[in-house]
């Protein structure tokens, strides 16, 4: 069976989702024998279809959750490039809290954004052109109880009529046949038709990547940064939604969020006691001035997103270390300093470092000298290569 979408199609069937059920959490060592097994009794293709899609179910549990990736369908592409569910909450919250009731949801994958929408007791309308993506999206529908609240349609998003709707998502591809696609042009279907397309409606949301040009923003869009957990996973650009212009980091869980003010860069000072790691989505917002004033602190370097300060103070923006150590670069230094405060677990940070830290770990610590553990930073202290040993407060 060489069409995906027949494959697909077998694995909702009676036969199909009985296999699924039979193959869930099949480790990688034993697919073959499994597979050999089945296929004694079951067509070879729907036992090759049933155990791939374990795999995707499987990889789709940091996202979703086990028990919703246990339920769902996936397509390799729409596990790697779908919404964590946690982030996709998040903004069906806010799409809630703007008054929207009924959403057009471009370019839906394999349908994690509208189901997050649906949850939130919206009505969506989830586009995406490709057939087989569609049927996933129509069959996690289905399989989570909300089909009465989602419209999945096979369509190319720009020839959908989205005025009946209070409110566009759209999530265009940003992969092409060559990996990544940076250049918001390049994306499918590109920025500019999406930014279009978000100013006929009352409010929208523009999923786009974090490493967008603060340039590329519509100067009628407000611009958010979100990282979970510490990562940054994504920046949406509001319409409708907050200050045109305005700038915010969101951290999730919480959420916890920081508004843009305006400021200017923090000045450089010298090494404090303390350094603080700014969250991605506050470098990424270009936020760090907004954190350094809070912890009446400056930066290590002009060119590096740590900020240093005299005294310790808590805030859900930066991880904070108290400071012990500040070594010139140097390897051998640095491992003697290691073997002499016994240390068996080393963490090891970068900014403005070439160094690779697994490298730099392996040479440092190629055993452990005990059972204390430290954090280095290979960063660069006003222009000069550093190594500043520490530990979290």
């Amino acid at each position: 069976m060489n069409d995906p979408l027949r494959a697909f199609a077998t694995l909702l069937t009676p036969e199909g989702r009985a296999l699924l059920d039979e193959v869930r959490g099949t480790p990688p060592a034993r697919e073959l024998a499994v597979a050999t097994r089945l296929r004694r009794t079951h067509p070879p293709e729907l036992v090759s279809a049933a155990l791939a899609q374990a795999r995707l179910r499987q990889r789709a549990e940091a996202k979703f959750g086990a028990a919703d990736a246990r339920r769902m369908f996936f397509t390799p592409n729409g596990v790697e490039q779908s919404t964590r569910a946690s982030v996709a909450a998040y903004r069906a919250r806010a799409l809630k809290a703007l008054g929207v009731t009924r959403v057009a949801d471009l370019c839906c994958g394999i349908g994690g954004d509208a189901i997050a929408l649906a949850r939130a007791g919206l009505r969506v309308l989830a586009v995406d052109r490709d057939p087989l993506t569609a049927a996933a999206a129509r069959a996690n529908a289905a399989a989570l109880g909300l089909s009465d609240l989602i419209e999945v349609r096979e369509a190319d998003v720009t020839e959908v009529d989205v005025t009946p709707y209070d409110a566009v998502f759209a999530d265009p591809a940003r992969r092409g046949g060559r990996g990544r696609v940076f250049d918001p042009e390049a994306y499918s279907p590109p920025l500019s038709w999406a930014v279009e397309t978000a100013r006929t409606v009352p409010h929208a949301a523009l999923k786009v990547a974090p490493g967008i040009p603060h340039e590329a923003v519509p100067g009628d869009a407000a611009a958010e940064w979100i990282s979970d957990g510490g990562d940054v996973k994504e920046a949406v650009l509001w319409f409708g939604a907050g200050r045109p212009g305005g700038v915010r980091a969101t951290l999730l869980p919480g959420p916890r969020v920081l508004e843009g003010r305006g400021l200017p860069d923090p000045p450089v000072r010298p090494l404090g006691r303390y350094l603080y790691e700014p969250d991605g989505a506050v470098v990424r917002a270009h936020l760090v001035a907004e954190v350094a004033e809070e912890l009446d602190g400056g930066l290590i370097d002009a060119t590096i997103a740590y900020v240093t300060a005299d005294t310790a103070r808590p805030t859900p923006y930066a991880t904070g270390y108290e400071i012990t150590d500040h070594l010139p670069f140097n390897v051998k230094k640095l491992k003697a300093l290691l073997r002499e405060r016994e240390v068996g677990v080393l963490t090891v940070k970068k900014r403005g470092s070439a160094v690779e830290p697994e490298e730099l770990r392996r040479k440092v610590l190629p055993r452990p000298y005990g059972a204390r553990a430290a954090t280095v930073f290979l960063t660069r202290v006003v222009g000069a290569p550093a190594m500043l040993l520490g530990r979290p407060l």
